[in-house]
């Protein structure tokens, strides 16, 4: 990696120490610049012109999609962001009173939310495998929920928002080709920090999101379908035409593509932006931003536990999100020194990680999460100024 380039690349990051990538990551200037003449280009000849002129390289936003995630081009779909495709993989699952789902206690809020939905609407149960003492995955119990309950879905959020966490999504994949279950992955902290293949985690849906690590546009993000779910003829509940025909007063025939997840009206502008981050991310290289990002995270985690922070991230493995607070369990006067010194970071809440702070016995955690554009003297000024 050249960080020089890659630096000048973004200008965003020439004022400030930025450290919010698992919240809304700087933009390249070429993801900036695509949209934006994009855009011109719509005002001087209108959407669906500018559309027709620009139609092939809309097409390759789903070449680079599947290519980022080891898929192909007809299993990929653009969605507004992975809420967007989350929602959409789970309405086109034929639930039915007394199913199951199961999960774990680190899933995003908002699959979470979306579950518990699902079950005050449907009546399905919802159950959340154990975690092991070092907060793996406890595969054994997910086996034996898997015989007791047969569920319906399995979902599993690859890496938690609000935990640097790295979950075994490869591990519940084979249990679930093994035992033919629906399997849904939330990738959205992880499609941009770390190499991610769909055929090694043997997934049904994944979903990503632009803003993230992946450092494109806000309002962006990807599903992938797998051939499998495809063919049992999944679709969201509700339809568009962008992939389905009407064939008849009262019918319609799918599309064989995974486009039939998408709606019909986007921004292509937003579209066309995320395809040049997803070309920028693939020329980088992922596993040299994960090694990279690896080396910058293990720096600050070990540098804040030195100076006397509670580091709170649990794992095996562990990403480029580092949670922590003071040895009280407090966060507002490391809030008020980042500010002080222009470093950007985020903060997690209980709300938003309920079960996962409710056995951490904290109400609060500052999140930095560092990329591929920060560099080691960052995080030694960092270190330096919470001290």
């Amino acid at each position: 990696m050249n960080i020089d380039l890659i630096r000048k690349d973004t200008i965003g990051c020439s004022d400030k120490i930025f450290l919010n990538n698992a919240g809304s990551s700087l933009m390249p200037e070429i993801v900036v610049n695509t949209v934006v003449n994009y855009l011109r280009e719509e005002q001087m000849f209108s959407g669906y012109i500018t559309a027709g002129k620009n139609a092939e390289s809309i097409h390759q936003f789903y070449e680079e999609a599947a290519r980022l995630i080891n898929a192909y081009p007809q299993n990929m779909a653009f969605t507004t962001g992975s809420t967007d495709g989350y929602a959409k993989a789970l309405s086109s699952i034929p639930f039915q009173e007394g199913d199951c789902i199961i999960t774990t206690n680190d899933d995003y809020i908002s699959n979470q939310m979306a579950f518990i939905s699902l079950q005050k609407k449907k009546n399905i149960k919802i159950i959340r495998m154990k975690n092991l003492p070092d907060h793996e995955l406890d595969l054994e119990d997910c086996e034996k929920l898997i015989k007791k309950h047969c569920p319906k879905l399995i979902a599993v959020t690859h890496i938690p928002t609000n935990s640097g966490l790295i979950q075994n999504v490869e591990g519940v994949g084979r249990l679930c080709r093994q035992y033919d279950i629906l399997y849904l992955v939330d990738a959205c902290q992880s499609v941009g920090q770390m190499p991610v293949d769909v055929q090694k985690i043997g997934c049904d849906f994944l979903t990503a999101t632009g803003r993230k690590f992946m450092r494109g546009p806000r309002g962006t993000g990807f599903l992938y379908v797998s051939d499998k779910a495809l063919e049992q003829n999944l679709s969201p509940l509700f339809l568009d035409m962008s992939d389905a025909a009407w064939t008849a007063f009262n019918d319609y025939e799918l599309g064989k593509t995974a486009r039939r997840f998408e709606i019909w009206e986007r921004s292509n502008a937003s579209l066309l932006g995320f395809k040049e981050a997803l070309k920028y991310a693939s020329a980088v290289g992922l596993p040299y931003i994960e090694d990279y990002n690896q080396k910058l995270s293990e720096k600050l985690r070990a540098g804040l536990q030195y100076k006397g922070f509670t580091v709170l991230d649990k794992g095996n493995r562990l990403s480029s999100i580092v949670t922590f607070c003071d040895r009280n369990g407090k966060i507002d006067a490391i809030q008020e020194v980042l500010k002080e010194n222009e470093i950007y970071f985020s903060v997690s809440n209980k709300s938003n990680a309920l079960i996962d702070f409710t056995l951490k016995n904290i109400d609060h955690a500052i999140r930095l999460s560092p990329h591929y554009f920060n560099t080691t003297e960052e995080i030694e000024r960092v270190l330096e100024v919470l001290e």
